[in-house]
């Protein structure tokens, strides 16, 4: 499977922003897709993940009430739709895949190349 994502930008504190993530290769639709953040010197984090399905959805806390994911099967893609941002939402968004889900970065078994998000206060 291969991820590209993109959508991320400058924004300022309240605004919105959508990130999609595109997968091609091996069948999407088995996959369930996840979104992680990294900001300058933190580790990589958890920010959401959605079924094959999407019946089932997660959200870290720290974005749950702001951030909606969803994904559309006929376009190969994820979305992430971030609202009300804010300055601590600032980093390089990433989406991942595997086969059963999870909530850190090293069970992930592919990655698309980052997207940066900048919040402005």
């Amino acid at each position: 499977v291969q991820l590209q994502a993109s959508g991320g930008g400058l924004v300022q504190a309240g605004g919105s922003l959508r990130l999609s993530c595109v997968a091609s290769g091996r069948t999407f639709s088995t996959y369930v897709m996840h979104w992680f953040r990294q900001a300058p010197g933190k580790e990589r984090e958890f920010v959401s993940r959605i079924s094959y399905t999407g019946g089932s959805i997660y959200y870290a806390d720290s974005v749950k009430g702001r951030f909606t994911i969803s994904r559309d099967k006929s376009k190969n893609t994820v979305y992430l739709q971030m609202n009300s941002l804010k300055p601590e939402d600032s980093g390089v968004y990433y989406c991942a895949a595997n086969s059963i889900g999870g909530l850190v970065a090293r069970g992930m078994d592919y990655w698309g190349k980052g997207t940066l998000v900048t919040v402005s206060s």
